[in-house]
Order: structure tokens, then sequence, then C-alpha cells
């Protein structure tokens, strides 16, 4: 079974798709549109997913829907893995990178599993705050909402010089991430 799980680009996206939105079915043209694939390649992998139990199939409106077999074995594992896969810290790195010109991006919180810190992300740098929450609510998935400060290049230079003790206790934490460190 496994084998037939993560062997193309084609069944991941089917697979993220499905396991972040659970109680949604989906038809194929649908599918081809929200992942940009060939349909040929949407079919085969809706296929193998369906012979190894992991969806089910549905008529309606003459039209044939997908949909997650909540009785699947390995659902909740399967669940786990691609939500993993999606919020890891590299992926996070990149995506904000793109967002702006970030300097410095620490990850602490609840990235490192320490809920009781004021935040969660720390960003030196400039980014539109606004792109940044909706990347946050709709693109990573975590366990609540992300806490993030946000900061020019000047001001964390100033609080670093004055030893300022959010800063330096986000920097001086050996559990917290520095992924992005361009100061």
């Amino acid at each position: 079974m496994l084998k037939r799980l993560f062997t193309s680009n084609t069944r991941i996206k089917l697979l993220t798709i499905f396991l972040m939105n659970p109680d949604s079915e989906f038809f194929i043209r649908e599918l081809t549109r929200k992942l940009n694939e060939q349909i040929n390649s949407i079919r085969r992998e809706l296929d193998n997913l369906k012979k190894i139990g992991f969806l089910k199939t549905k008529a309606k409106n003459r039209k044939k829907y997908y949909c997650v077999n909540k009785e699947f074995v390995l659902l909740d594992e399967l669940k786990s893995i691609i939500i993993k896969a999606l919020s890891s810290e590299q992926t996070i790195a990149k995506d904000l990178a793109k967002l702006g010109d970030i300097k410095i991006l620490v990850l602490c919180g609840q990235f490192v599993d320490n809920p009781k810190q004021d935040v969660d992300m720390l960003i030196v740098g400039n980014i539109d705050r606004e792109v940044l929450g909706n990347y946050l609510n709709n693109e990573l998935k975590t366990k609540r909402p992300v806490r993030f400060a946000i900061m020019s290049e000047e001001d964390y230079k100033y609080r670093l010089n004055c030893k300022d003790r959010f800063v330096t206790e986000l920097l001086s934490n050996p559990n917290n991430q520095v992924l992005i460190k361009k100061i």
C-alpha cells in the first residue's frame, strides 16, 4: 500500500487537497482546475487512491464525485504527515522569502513546542502584514493561529544594541530556530 501512496506529484497534491478538506467532495474537472494538472494524471491517481481504499465515489447530477473514506486505516497518520510537510520549517522559510524582503526569520512558540512564548514568529524586514496574515491563515496548517512580530531592520538593530529583553530572549533560546539571517 505504501508503494502506491507517494509515487507522483499529482498524488501528493490530491492527498493534500483531500486531507485538508476531509468533508468535501470533488469531481475530476474541478480537481484539474484546482491542482493545475492534466485530466489523465488526475484520473489515474484518483483510481489508485480509490483502489487502496483512501477515496470513495458518489454519483450526483450525472457527475462522479470523490471524497475521503473516513474508515481508511491510515487516515489520521496521512493527515499528520501532510500537515507536517506543509508546515515544515524550510517550506515556511521559502514561502515567506517570496512574500517580502526578510532579513531575519525566527520560529519560536508553537513551532518549537513552547506555547508560553510571546510570539511564534519574529520577522525582521519589509513584508506586508495583510499578505503575511493571509499566508498564515490559509496556507499554513497549525494547531492555533500564529502570533507574529514584524520589525524593521533599524528597529531590530536598535533593540539589539539596547539589549531589549524580547529580542535577546528570542535569539538566545537554543530551541528557537533562526531560518533566515542576512544581518
